[in-house]
């Protein structure tokens, strides 16, 4: 089980650099951190992530039912998309749900981040897949989800933003800092004239290197 006197400062900290970095604006996203195996620690609803205290966050178990009380409004109705992440990855301690720039114009389009471009994007990710779109605070998002939980570590919500999970907070954060690098690079390049991929050998060989560090 994890301290949560120090996690609930992670979470506030994390939020104020996604409010920093613009990947929220007003009350959006969420930050979700694991406890322990039936304890999630979540944002509440209605709270800007960049002005949030250590004791306004929620702690609800895996079915959503709140743990205890806290001082503020109850959690997003988004938890929902965590908690799915947590049901079907017991590897997995947080999660993060963010509205940045950049990868949510791809998610607006309708469109993945499947272009190979970089070797960091290809370790990192190999690409961003896109969640179909469903109604905000139902299960249709989840659901959406669900199919893309064991083969990536992110994703994009059509119509909605990005999702990324980790074994940490901070690598969940992490994850969605690159998601947004990955979709800025390929949106510039896209002006510039169209990003140069790799090529198949290229590819190869990367994965060939991949593979040898696993």
């Amino acid at each position: 089980m994890q301290d949560e006197k120090v996690v609930r400062e992670e979470i506030c900290e994390i939020g104020r650099r996604m409010y920093g970095r613009r990947m929220v604006a007003a009350n959006d996203g969420n930050i979700s951190v694991r406890l322990s195996e039936n304890e999630i620690l979540c944002t509440p609803t209605g709270v800007s992530k960049g002005f949030m205290e250590p004791e306004q966050l929620c702690k609800v178990d895996l079915a959503g039912n709140m743990l205890g009380e806290n001082a503020g409004p109850g959690p997003s109705s988004e938890v929902k998309m965590h908690l799915r992440v947590y049901q079907r990855r017991p590897d997995i301690l947080a999660v993060v749900h963010a509205h940045p720039i950049f990868a949510t114009s791809f998610a607006v389009m309708g469109r993945a981040l499947d272009v190979p471009i970089m070797p960091e994007v290809i370790v990192n990710f190999g690409k961003v897949p896109i969640a179909s779109y469903g109604t905000p605070s139902t299960a249709e998002i989840p659901d959406a989800v669900e199919p893309y939980l064991n083969d990536y570590e992110a994703v994009l919500l059509e119509h909605h933003g990005a999702l990324t999970w980790g074994k940490d907070l901070l690598t969940a954060y992490m994850k969605m800092e690159s998601v947004e690098f990955y979709a800025e690079l390929l949106y510039r390049t896209t002006q510039l004239g169209g990003p140069r991929e790799l090529s198949t050998g290229q590819l190869e060989r990367l994965y060939e290197v991949i593979d040898q560090k696993k």
